[in-house]
């Protein structure tokens, strides 16, 4: 419906081109309800209407999704593809096979792995004209530190990294250039807030923004959420409020081994999250481990885990050794533990890198 109350429609033939006008900071939520209402239409470009508004293409005025008009837009039809607008630029065949086949719009934000594209800033310009709503282009160049940290450079656009993004109905609330967030584990962020119980307690060892808490918490589960990097934490905060979930999620800036014992204590978890990748990296003291890898994280999810409960322990893992390696170091752990393990599922979420899975085991802990 309206948001002022005062629809303006025309009552033109049924080729006219028309458009609902929603503000900027708002687009993707009224995409995503325009797309589940049908009325999207995704043959012609998202352009600007006001400074702070956007015109985006309908094929029906809206009947579910919040707008402040609807009005005739007018203008060419959009350019379907990347190689489209790229090609209207004068690049060559050559050149446009080295331009990126994938990339994500985050809110207000696309990222995208630039790879060895000539131009990228001419890139940059030509996904500012494919998505209308997003106002900065980022290449992603990887994730380093102890903190996980992104390294993003902006290639178009007006510069400004923070956004908001909504996925499956769940804000999140976060800086592009200070956290990361993988487009990748779309379908598992959808899959945990599907798989949890009401009432049921979480543990989420390692929560950065509130990937996996969000739309757990969002489906009525109780979540302990533990990040000890100041700056996810901050977000992971802010988007628990974003989606009205404060009385159901518990956070903690800590490092999660700290906080397991007095969890513990006060009562175990019926499920526990492990969405590092390193978590069950060898101990310390093992001549296989990397240098940097962490260790320990997988007893502390054991000790924090219910007789009965689910963990699901997520780990980059070499192609050969998917899904063997994980589920090895699982029982592993568990047997030292005294406990006894029952796989449930795997999945693998996406390429962590090349030669490289990422994935992640369910299993049952009794």
């Amino acid at each position: 419906m309206s948001e002022d109350g005062a629809r303006r429609e025309s009552s033109e033939t049924d080729d006219q081109q028309l458009a609902a006008v929603v503000a900027k900071p708002r687009s993707q939520v009224a995409i995503e309800s325009l797309r589940a209402e049908g009325v999207y239409d995704d043959t012609r470009s998202i352009t600007e209407w006001t400074a702070d508004s956007v015109a985006v293409p309908v094929t029906a005025p809206p009947q579910e999704t919040q707008f402040r008009e609807v009005v005739r837009q007018v203008g060419e039809r959009r350019l379907r593809t990347l190689d489209d607008h790229l090609r209207e630029r004068g690049w060559s065949d050559e050149e446009i096979a080295a331009a990126p086949s994938s990339w994500a719009v985050l809110g207000s934000v696309v990222l995208v792995d630039i790879g060895d594209s000539p131009r990228p800033a001419e890139v940059g310009e030509a996904l500012l004209a494919l998505h209308g709503e997003a106002e900065t282009v980022l290449a992603r160049h990887g994730i380093s530190g102890e903190h996980r940290e992104p390294s993003v450079e902006v290639i178009a656009g007006d510069g400004d990294t923070e956004t908001v993004h909504t996925e499956h109905g769940t804000r999140y609330a976060m800086d592009l250039a200070e956290v990361m967030f993988s487009p990748g584990n779309k379908a598992e962020r959808a899959r945990m807030g599907d798989i949890v119980v009401a009432d049921e307690r979480v543990l989420d060892m390692f929560a950065g923004i509130g990937y996996f808490t969000l739309p757990m918490a969002r489906a009525g589960a109780q979540v302990t959420a533990v990040e000890r990097n100041p700056t996810a934490f901050r977000f992971l905060v802010e988007n628990v409020m974003l989606n009205d979930v404060d009385e159901r999620v518990h956070p903690y800036r800590a490092d999660c081994r700290d906080v397991v014992p007095g969890f513990a204590e006060d009562g175990r978890a019926d499920r526990v999250v492990m969405g590092y990748y390193e978590a069950s990296a060898p101990r310390a003291d093992d001549s296989r481990a990397p240098p940097d890898a962490s260790h320990e994280y997988l007893d502390s999810a054991l000790d924090a885990l219910a007789p009965g409960g689910v963990l699901h322990m997520h780990e980059a893992t070499p192609d050969a050794l998917v899904f063997d390696r994980p589920i090895e170091r699982l029982e592993a752990a568990a047997t030292e533990a005294g406990r006894d393990v029952e796989i449930l599922d795997t999945q693998r979420v996406k390429e962590y890198s090349e030669g490289v899975a990422h994935v992640v085991v369910d299993a049952r802990v009794q």
